[in-house]
């Protein structure tokens, strides 16, 4: 009887130790971690418009930590800009201050929490910004931000 015994333990630690196996890639994986992935420009709800410069804010965007986003106000609406990183900003000599009147033609597109326009092109005054081409894809290097 002992060797039953002998036997049935093993199995027993073998059942273990595959049931173990099985589970624990459900133990060993991460949590959902916040999207890195920006969205895309759409040329489909491209259109054109313009709005006072309310607020500057640098912001998380995808990978970049140093996004350039505008709060834009017009007659009957607050509208979310999202233009270009700081660097791309400041190697092209753009400025933006509050007051400000500005023209633009984006993309609306649905952010993490709202709808945002993803700019491609800002004029303010006689100045006119290229931040996109003609497909929606960013002039500025990914990965400097320049």
């Amino acid at each position: 009887m002992s060797s039953r015994r002998h036997l049935s333990m093993g199995s027993l630690a073998s059942a273990v130790l595959f049931l173990l196996s099985c589970f624990s890639p459900a133990f060993t994986q991460k949590a959902p971690t916040k999207s890195s992935h920006s969205p895309k420009y759409d040329l489909q709800t491209e259109s054109k418009a313009k709005g006072v410069v309310d607020e500057v804010r640098v912001l998380d965007f995808g990978t970049r930590k140093d996004f350039i986003q505008l709060i834009l106000k017009d007659e009957s609406e607050t509208v979310v800009v999202y233009i270009c990183p700081k660097p791309f900003e400041e190697e092209m000599g753009i400025t933006f201050a509050k007051g400000e009147q500005i023209s633009f033609t984006g993309s609306k597109v649905t952010g993490e929490e709202s709808e945002v326009i993803l700019a491609r092109e800002i004029v303010k005054g006689t100045d006119t910004w290229t931040l996109r081409d003609a497909k929606g894809s960013p002039v500025w290097d990914p990965r400097t931000g320049k």
